[in-house]
């Protein structure tokens, strides 16, 4: 994935970078706003095949439209009904879902996770009886960054039933409701309520209870669904810093997390809702008022890091989490907004309340500079605020970061002890490993080479390669995942395998790539 998917994870938090020193400030030399001009140079500049763009202001929508194309390589446009997978945007119909059950009396933002879900359990029997609805979409569990990701991406065997139940193993990072960490996984225990209240899948009570209710006719619950479609975008990513087509990744089983696939025209309804308080077209509530207000809420302050001056715009006042939003400021106003990303797929969406503003932008391809480049232009537009060359500027520090972590990488590389020898024969590494929460994964021989096989992940398999010592990196087959890792093992003294533990390469490689979590123990 892209390095810019950072600490703030599937929120798809931009990072404030550092200007080069001889870089003019953001209002230099700054062309007028032009939307079509503007993303037609963002898709160039930052190598996006597609996107769609949607604007709603003042209840009314502005654009809906696409540009660039479907699918690499083919003439098929994105229009304002193609359809992309908007991933970690989903959490917000989750919480609307919720929100909607807690209108009807049907459950209370504070009730025990347990009084709707009596077999739910954490790893620590004191959180398991804390844990409340509320907590579950806050980002404040003690669970550590993209905890057990593993489980759901990327594609695995697991059933959602399955990975609820795997929660009781994943040990927590920090205390109960300390800090924010992301997480996806109680998104998934969420969707699992609503799914349990309505007597019926996840996606199917969002279809019934809020896509149809909003006219969001084009929208699917599923990749399956939308691939069922005859307008809808193919997913992308780099292999070796070239930008390619590769195959959708169906990730069913955490739906309350990341299952919402839409596109322009829907997207904009949707914005129009939550700028409305719940309030539909025809004056009827989706949810009340009072609940719009609690997922704006602040719920898990988040830490704001300094800019550089060259970027002091973009320096929040505040910054935190509400439910199933981001929230923070920008030149004095307050923004909810929240970013998704799945393999070839990124998306931010973002409201002004006070503005009425609402702006959407869905692409195909995994660069975060591109969307962070146009919300901001599109922002100082609608804020009257002079405009900066923001497409520029978050080039240039894409450009400077990925060279940055190549410099890092060749010197680790240089750095090893490249004489060194594995402590054991290669055979030795074979057999079957096991992880608490995730299971099991193996190493054999086949064809000459040493393939490490995730079990229950058909994708997850590469091979190995030494690295120095007792520590090996995999290499991926499926060379646009960009997550290859470092699998080191642990001797006991009388030299047979006591642990075998990973690490991701790349600073680049996506924190859903939990690998840092994982510790395999030799299957006896």
């Amino acid at each position: 994935m892209n390095l810019y998917r950072t600490v703030a994870a599937g929120v798809l938090t931009l990072a404030v970078f550092v200007a080069p020193a001889n870089a003019a400030t953001p209002a230099a030399a700054a062309p007028a706003f032009n939307l079509d001009a503007d993303v037609n140079r963002a898709l160039k500049t930052f190598g996006v095949p597609g996107m769609a763009i949607a604007i709603v202001k003042d209840g009314k929508v502005v654009a809906a439209k696409g540009y660039g194309v479907r699918k690499l390589g083919e003439p098929a446009p994105v229009d304002g009904k193609t359809l992309f997978e908007i991933a970690s945007n989903s959490k917000a119909f989750t919480a609307a879902g919720l929100a909607m059950l807690v209108d009807e009396g049907k459950l209370a933002w504070d009730d025990p996770v347990t009084k709707h879900l009596p077999g739910f359990q954490m790893y620590d029997s004191y959180v398991t009886g804390q844990m409340t609805v509320r907590d579950l979409l806050t980002h404040r569990s003690g669970l550590g960054l993209g905890a057990g990701d593993l489980l759901w991406w990327p594609s695995t065997t697991f059933s959602t039933d399955d990975i609820i139940a795997r929660l009781r193993h994943v040990k927590p990072a920090t205390s109960f409701r300390a800090s924010y960490a992301y997480d996806n996984l109680l998104y998934i225990v969420a969707g699992k309520i609503i799914a349990e209240k309505a007597g019926k899948p996840w996606g199917e009570a969002m279809q019934e209870r809020i896509l149809t209710p909003l006219g969001m006719t084009g929208t699917k619950t599923s990749v399956a669904e939308m691939l069922a479609t005859s307008d809808y975008a193919a997913p992308h990513s780099k292999i070796n810093d070239r930008i390619a087509v590769v195959k959708p990744m169906p990730v069913p089983n955490a739906a309350g997390a990341v299952g919402i696939n839409t596109n322009a025209e829907d997207i904009a309804r949707w914005m129009t809702v939550l700028l409305n308080q719940g309030k539909m077209d025809h004056g009827a509530q989706l949810f009340s008022a009072r609940q719009a207000a609690e997922m704006w809420t602040e719920q898990t302050p988040m830490r704001i890091r300094e800019p550089k001056p060259a970027l002091a715009a973009t320096k929040p006042n505040f910054y935190g989490y509400g439910l199933g939003f981001q929230l923070r400021d920008y030149r004095g106003r307050k923004l909810a907004m929240h970013g998704g990303a799945l393999q070839g797929f990124y998306s931010t969406v973002l409201m002004v309340p006070e503005e009425k503003l609402g702006i959407a932008i869905l692409t195909n391809a995994e660069n975060s500079p591109a969307m962070a480049a146009l919300y901001y232009r599109i922002l100082d537009r609608y804020l009257k605020v002079a405009p900066s060359d923001w497409i520029t500027l978050y080039a240039e520090q894409e450009a400077a970061m990925h060279k940055e972590e190549l410099e890092r990488q060749g010197k680790a590389h240089t750095a090893r002890a490249a004489g060194s020898q594995p402590s054991l024969p290669l055979a030795s590494y074979d057999g079957e490993y096991e992880d608490a929460w995730y299971g099991k994964a193996s190493i054999r021989e086949e064809g000459g080479k040493r393939i490490l096989r995730f079990e229950r992940t058909p994708d997850l398999s590469g091979e190995l390669e030494h690295f120095q010592h007792d520590t090996f990196i995999v290499r991926w087959k499926e060379r646009n995942f960009n997550a290859d890792a470092y699998v080191s093992f642990a001797l006991n003294p009388d030299g047979s395998i006591e642990r075998m533990k990973m690490a991701p390469v790349s600073t680049e490689t996506d924190f859903s790539y939990d690998f840092r979590d994982l510790s395999f123990a030799p299957v006896k």
